[in-house]
């Protein structure tokens, strides 16, 4: 994680979005603020973490264990200065209808957004497939969340949809942190480079404020392709 803080700043970036799954597994809070000290040091500001969740579960220990895991990183997120995490609606089992399954994510979101709230972070739900693979169902869960501290997280990569491009707009108005990646694919097609210039123009015309990270997960050495990235999705913002 310090190592990727480094990378970070080496490379002119405003922040670094420190992940939960690549911390160590004896993580404790003497560990966070290390980290938040050394982000700061190195002019990186924390932009936010993620758990990988899913809350479209029937009511039981495991849907309870999932809520307690989002509530545990919001107290870490609080602890590193981060306002935001990514957040999962999740897969709903066989048998358990989409309907239920939502319901049952939008309970659970209403909790956690109870929680964040008394620590002033946000939580943007991502875009990324489940019962959350078109945009209506997404919007529907967006709508029915209470909390004002839920949002979305906009991946621009996750819609499989006709028109991605098109989805990914409906969606911008209620984004609350961004990622974008290098490649984009419509349904049934295969990958293409994704249209950097168009993709930020959605971001500008939903008048999104906040921070556009760059998640790499294309087939090219990430050694090579995410300095060039990286500077092609820059030029594109301050264009």
């Amino acid at each position: 994680m310090f190592q990727f803080v480094d990378y970070c700043a080496d490379h002119g970036c405003e922040g670094a979005e420190v992940t939960s799954y690549y911390f160590p597994p004896d993580l404790n809070e003497d560990y966070l603020l290390k980290l938040r000290r050394h982000a700061f040091m190195r002019g990186i500001t924390i932009s936010g973490s993620a758990v990988g969740n899913n809350f479209a579960l029937p009511r039981g220990e495991k849907r309870d264990a999932e809520i307690a895991s989002v509530k545990k990183w919001i107290r870490y997120a609080a602890i590193l200065g981060a306002p935001h995490i990514r957040i999962f609606a999740g897969a709903a089992p066989k048998d358990l209808a989409k309907e239920e399954a939502k319901k049952m994510c939008v309970d659970a979101i209403d909790e956690v957004g109870a929680e964040a709230g008394k620590y002033g972070i946000f939580l943007g739900l991502e875009n990324h497939g489940g019962i959350v693979a078109e945009p209506t169902d997404l919007l529907d869960i967006i709508h029915a969340v209470q909390s004002p501290w839920i949002g979305i997280n906009l991946d621009t990569a996750n819609f499989h949809t006709d028109d991605p491009y098109k989805d990914l707009a409906s969606i911008a108005p209620y984004a609350v942190n961004v990622q974008v990646k290098s490649e984009i694919q419509k349904r049934g097609q295969k990958k293409e480079l994704a249209d950097l210039n168009r993709l930020v123009k959605i971001l500008r015309d939903a008048n999104y404020q906040g921070f556009v990270a760059l998640e790499y997960e294309a087939a090219e050495d990430p050694w090579t392709a995410v300095p060039r990235l990286l500077k092609e999705l820059g030029q594109a913002l301050r264009a």
